[in-house]
């Protein structure tokens, strides 16, 4: 919990986009592997294994008829900005703050594919493991994930994209 626990919590609210949600999961995710550990092979490093977990359990959880409202919430702004002056942050918040919007609104496949890609700067191989599936579908999510933001977002929002080969 200690080396892993505030990670998990912010990949976990990537997908649930509520704290108090995302710490019920996380505390699921713990207890589960706590006694479950003995399941676990060392195949994969325990943070990949604890990260599966979490995402199974968000899936679970957005299936669930408990998860009826989105809500996006101004947290996410503040975990992805930096410490700048009073004035740059603000406008770096405003710009910021439409984009993982949009982000936040894409299908959760492509919204996945985005945050793990871009936000946790994972390889596609990495990605293709953690989700169970051949990295030309994750390069096909991240291409469709890129066209749907690029017509919801303004031009200069789109730069660091814009270049970007998959």
């Amino acid at each position: 919990m200690d080396e892993h626990g505030e990670y998990l919590l912010r990949f976990i609210y990537v997908y649930v986009k509520d704290w108090s949600t995302a710490e019920d999961i996380l505390q699921e995710v713990i207890v589960a592997y706590y006694l479950k550990s003995h399941q676990f092979e060392s195949r994969s490093s325990l943070k990949t294994y604890l990260s599966k977990m979490a995402i199974n359990r968000c899936h679970d959880h957005l299936r669930s008829w408990k998860n009826r409202r989105i809500v996006f919430s101004d947290a996410m702004t503040q975990w992805i900005s930096s410490s700048k002056s009073t004035e740059k942050t603000y406008e770096h918040q405003v710009v910021r703050s439409d984009l993982i919007k949009n982000v936040m609104e894409l299908p959760i496949t492509y919204r996945e594919a985005i945050i793990l890609y871009y936000y946790q700067q994972l390889t596609m191989k990495e990605i293709s493991e953690l989700l169970a599936c051949p990295e030309n579908t994750i390069k096909t999510r991240l291409r469709r994930a890129k066209r749907l933001l690029k017509n919801k977002t303004d031009s200069s929002e789109w730069e660091g994209f814009q270049d970007e080969q998959i």
